[in-house]
């Protein structure tokens, strides 16, 4: 399809050769008559990747218009066609006038890079980027040094090139070489960690610090650049990381600063608060976090982490609110640890004794031997007067593991003067 049109093309060309010349343009002008058909048709050509053809029908417009950017459209489609011998012939009769044009030397150098001629590439490349001192022709430059394997000369050029405009591209580049084809790691860390403090830790960047601080096993490293690329992005992924890292550093104190500011893990956090008996923010945020996930334990979580925090643990309004949480969670979740909670302290605050005793055999039958639960029963014998089994199941408790709690010698203790004073009362 694309030779027809091209065939049309040309034929449209010999036609028009036989007219007078053309008047100067005026400022949107077309050339010809036919101008913007073939420009679709060219674009078309592009767009299907007709490149042999698209580079004709440019040459056509070009010829019949005489504007540089057919032309430079043209052996653009040459290059992406990879007719790079027949770009470099016409280039060559282009330049015959002896016309120094910048544009079509790059086109030249590309050309020759692509047939591996690269002592031809270089030594127009070189003076090319000397003549116009663009950023994009030292770059040039240091792609034909690469692949001469002249790494030295390469980032001598990209330094030059970044000097122009601090691109961040030619910046990775230029670290990129001296990190692994020179081997200097530190040189190539200090160009981004600058960059990085002066402009601004971009996501290409930090991602390439983060790469060079992986491949050294530089913990710190790669913990300040997640920290300033999560303040770039806010990606949960980032955030995982920088928990991942100061979890293997143990350094909890920063991890729940940077969790509380950023907001990127709860239920870390929560876990955090818990560990540290935090309880005073444990538990309102186990409260917002049953409300986003309607999971039970997070209730029966806050219950317990609000009734640790009450400095006064007997008040009515706490109490209802906490039993009130439990008995919710029970009904759903029979869970030890919260079955024990809400029977001892059904028990304690002489709520319901003998429910909170009920409570308490329940977990029992699942756990017979634990220390903590058979001082829950101990102690419900105690608040019922009987403290004679009190003591035989305290007996038990102080020869199990945790048996020396600061809360089962005090059981023991207020037991043993039960007996005394009322004399083993049953």
């Amino acid at each position: 399809m694309y030779k027809y049109i091209l065939l049309i093309a040309v034929a449209f060309f010999f036609v028009s050769c036989s007219s007078p010349q053309p008047k100067p343009l005026k400022p949107n002008e077309k050339a010809f008559a036919d101008e913007d058909t073939y420009i679709l048709f060219a674009l078309r050509a592009e767009q299907v990747k007709e490149n042999k053809t698209a580079s004709e029908l440019f040459n056509v417009l070009y010829k019949k218009s005489d504007k540089k950017e057919y032309l430079y459209r043209s052996l653009e489609n040459d290059l992406l066609a990879k007719d790079n011998d027949k770009l470099i012939k016409r280039v060559n009769e282009l330049s015959k006038d002896g016309v120094y044009d910048p544009i079509l030397v790059r086109f030249k150098v590309v050309a020759l890079f692509e047939l591996n001629r690269l002592d031809e590439a270089k030594t127009l490349s070189v003076a090319l980027a000397h003549k116009t001192q663009k950023p994009n022709d030292y770059l040039l430059t240091s792609d034909i040094y690469i692949k001469r394997q002249e790494y030295d000369l390469a980032v001598k050029y990209l330094e030059s090139a970044y000097a122009k405009e601090n691109n961040e591209k030619i910046l990775d580049k230029m670290s990129i070489v001296l990190y692994v084809n020179l081997g200097r790691k530190t040189e190539a860390i200090a160009h981004l960690e600058t960059h990085s403090r002066m402009l601004g830790c971009s996501e290409l960047v930090c991602t390439r610090l983060i790469g060079f601080y992986s491949n050294d096993n530089n913990i710190e490293g790669l913990l300040s650049t997640y920290l300033r690329l999560y303040e770039l992005n806010k990606k949960p992924e980032v955030a995982k990381k920088i928990i991942q890292i100061y979890s293997y550093k143990r350094d909890y104190i920063h991890l729940t600063e940077f969790l509380e500011s950023s907001r990127s893990d709860d239920e870390v956090l929560l876990q955090l608060y818990s560990s540290a008996k935090n309880y005073k923010k444990a538990f309102p945020l186990a409260d917002k976090l049953y409300a986003k996930t309607s999971d039970i334990n997070y209730l029966g979580q806050s219950a317990i982490f609000e009734y640790e925090n009450a400095k006064d643990k007997s008040e009515k309004s706490l109490l209802k609110s906490v039993v009130g949480k439990l008995e919710k969670v029970t009904k759903v979740d029979n869970q030890a640890i919260y079955l024990n909670y809400l029977g001892y302290i059904l028990i304690d605050h002489d709520l319901d004794i003998k429910r909170g005793m009920a409570y308490i055999d329940e977990v029992l039958q699942e756990q017979p031997n634990s220390a903590f639960y058979i001082d829950s029963k101990a102690w419900g014998y105690y608040k019922l007067g009987k403290c004679s089994k009190a003591k035989e199941l305290m007996d038990r408790v102080v020869k199990l593991d945790g048996g020396d709690e600061e809360e089962v010698l005090f059981h023991v203790k207020e037991i043993d003067k039960c007996l005394k004073t009322n004399k083993g009362k049953k």
